[in-house]
């Protein structure tokens, strides 16, 4: 007796080969066709500067303190909410850490050298770091617990933390870093960027944290029903703080990459960030609305928009045309992303 051979699986039911090594999120496979199609056109533009090796190391500097502010930027979208003071925060992170390194005592240790350096490398790092848990809090107490609607809050606290790092200066920047903070921003491990690095360390963190935690399923629920989520337990104030807080610590990571980077620390540095940020944000797939948002979408749109940007600076094309630019992309992709969600 002959075993009847299984019935072959209907075409209808078959998922695509892109779906499944993708995921269900479309979103991403369009990402990548977006990417592959920036990087063509850039190349055809001009493939003897664009296609340089030196080129995509210099993006390989600079592209880190952009993205780890457009993740901390997804993260404070996930629940419906944004953080329009993530400048503020990595300014006044960066001079805080500059003025400890300004202090004679520590500037005495850190001319000897030898573990000393370190040490006191370590603990600037780890006060700008605490600036950012402190600013975040605020910001997430305001919005939790006083009920200030997110774009108030953050614009409003964006102009107290600038103004904070103004008073701390005086105005001018702050600059003359030691070499250790120096290596964060231009050093290399294995012949790759540091900063690259850090970069690949936040979003495999943060992804894992969104995707495998009870706090990532927490946000995301709170920005797809935040009704729901009260009646399912959640204590929305305290999670909308722990992400506000994790905005601002990721906000100090990128401040300590953009003061090493340039060597300096000033109130007004990384100015164009904050719409490039809420940009790749949207680009990557982050509802502003929230209850959705995945890093890969964010790193995807991060390397379009870095790629695009290096073949804009090899075509030299205006600064102020290229603000524009972002912001009409940002406002199509909206859009988009909003008759999409109608239909």
């Amino acid at each position: 007796m002959t075993t009847p051979t299984p019935a072959p699986t209907p075409a209808a039911t078959r998922k695509p080969l892109l779906k499944r090594l993708l995921g269900e999120d479309a979103g991403i496979a369009q990402l990548i066709v977006i990417t592959v199609l920036i990087f063509v056109a850039m190349t055809a533009l001009s493939p003897d500067k664009f296609l340089r090796w030196y080129n995509f190391e210099s993006i390989s500097y600079i592209m880190p303190e952009l993205g780890i502010l457009s993740i901390a930027m997804m993260i404070a979208m996930l629940t419906g909410g944004i953080d329009l003071s993530v400048v503020g925060i990595a300014n006044l992170a960066a001079i805080c850490a500059g003025l400890y390194f300004k202090n004679p005592a520590v500037a005495e240790a850190m001319a000897a050298g030898g573990a000393g350096m370190v040490l006191h490398t370590v603990i600037a790092a780890l006060i700008a770091l605490v600036v950012g848990l402190g600013a975040g809090v605020a910001n997430g107490l305001l919005i939790a617990k006083l009920r200030i609607i997110p774009i108030l809050a953050t614009l409003g606290t964006g102009q107290v933390f600038m103004g904070l790092a103004l008073v701390l200066t005086g105005g001018p920047a702050i600059v003359g870093f030691p070499e250790t903070w120096s290596w964060l921003g231009n050093g290399k491990i294995f012949g790759i960027a540091t900063p690259f690095w850090v970069l690949l360390a936040v979003a495999g963190g943060v992804a894992v944290l969104l995707q495998r935690t009870s706090l990532g399923v927490n946000l995301m629920l709170i920005g797809t029903n935040a009704k729901a989520a009260v009646f399912a337990g959640i204590r929305s104030a305290r999670m909308v703080i722990y992400s506000y807080m994790l905005t601002g610590f990721l906000a100090a990571i990128a401040g300590i990459l953009l003061s090493g980077r340039t060597n300096a620390a000033k109130a007004d540095f990384g100015g164009s960030y904050l719409l490039q940020a809420v940009l790749i944000a949207v680009l990557g797939g982050t509802n502003p609305a929230g209850g959705k948002g995945r890093v890969q979408g964010v790193l995807l749109a991060l390397v379009a928009l870095m790629l695009l940007s290096s073949g804009f600076q090899m075509i030299r094309v205006s600064n102020h045309l290229i603000d524009f630019i972002w912001g009409a992309f940002l406002v199509v992709v909206i859009a988009i992303n909003y008759l999409r969600r109608a239909k």
